[in-house]
């Protein structure tokens, strides 16, 4: 059987990817962090599951050895300490890259960012960026894909902390006029496309958008998932350029700010990439948020505002 590594495979993406390529007849060598807490999620999959730190190649050694497919998922998103990004992000790829060369990997797919695309890059979309770069002229056989804000019924880590921003206050201080476009994506419809390149030459080379198939604006979504959980509420809007102001100058003050010009960047660009070429090449088919969200979920105040209009239209037919 043809082999697999899945780097962040601890994670709840890196964690689905190696159950589906299991089912799939695909072995799997699981990479974690050492003493990851999270390994359970693996263990009774039956992978060869290896300790290591991207950030450190000392604990790569071998890591790339027999291996068919390298899917790279590790990653930081959110952290205090800028240099992370850098660290992780971009050097942690090179270090692998180099593993991959050495060992003649056939295929290597690495899980970069939306936020690539940005005006204004983050320090996390420049290491992705950079990180992208390395993927390209390494000399391997390669395969991108940019997935955009990621959903899920455990919530995805960045619509996480929006959704719990967004129910801290009775009227939600909003940054800027909310128009920013998004295409969310399903977590599940992320891990169909990563699996459907296992075995698509097609992809060789190529950078694809792993978004949702609806576009969405962000006071928009803020206000769905709101519904979702039963809690809507009224929005105070504030300007972009005073969360800037406040942003640049609460790290003087505070070690973990609350406000961070990534978190503004996430609010106020858009991310609504256009995933025609993954859908044709691939036969990937995303949901759009409005059914993922229901699927993920599920409210009475939804399904109510769902099946009034059903029913008006049924009345109507009926007269």
């Amino acid at each position: 059987m043809p082999t697999a590594l899945v780097t962040g495979a601890a994670g709840v993406m890196g964690a689905r990817l190696t159950a589906r390529l299991r089912k799939a007849g695909w072995q799997v060598r699981a990479l974690v962090l050492p003493g990851d807490p999270l390994r359970a999620r693996i263990d009774a999959l039956g992978c060869d599951v290896r300790e290591g730190d991207i950030s450190d190649p000392n604990t790569l050694a071998g890591v790339c050895r027999g291996i068919d497919l390298v899917y790279h998922l590790a990653a930081i998103i959110i952290t205090h300490d800028p240099t992370m990004f850098q660290r992780v992000n971009r050097d942690g790829t090179a270090h692998l890259v180099a593993e991959a060369r050495k060992a003649g990997v056939p295929h290597f797919v690495y899980v970069s960012s939306a936020s690539v695309v940005y005006p204004r890059r983050t320090r996390y979309a420049e290491s992705k960026l950079e990180a992208e770069r390395l993927v390209q002229g390494s000399g391997l056989t390669y395969t991108i894909v940019r997935p955009t804000l990621v959903y899920e019924q455990g919530g995805g880590q960045e619509l996480l902390m929006f959704l719990d921003y967004l129910r801290r206050f009775p009227v939600v201080p909003f940054i800027g006029a909310g128009g920013a476009l998004k295409r969310p994506v399903w977590s599940e419809d992320i891990v169909d496309g990563l699996v459907r390149l296992a075995n698509a030459p097609i992809a060789h080379g190529k950078i694809y958008n792993f978004s949702g198939a609806e576009v969405i604006s962000m006071r928009e979504l803020a206000e769905l998932l709101l519904l979702h959980h039963d809690r809507p509420r009224p929005f105070l809007h504030l300007p972009v350029w005073a969360c800037r102001a406040l942003a640049a100058v609460l790290p003087v003050f505070m070690k973990r700010p609350p406000l961070t010009s990534s978190a503004i960047a996430g609010i106020v660009n858009d991310a609504d990439l256009d995933p025609t070429e993954a859908m044709n090449d691939l036969g990937y088919a995303p949901l759009g948020v409005r059914a993922g969200l229901r699927r993920c979920f599920p409210s009475p105040a939804v399904v109510a505002a769902t099946l009034a209009p059903r029913a008006s239209e049924a009345r109507e037919r009926t007269n």
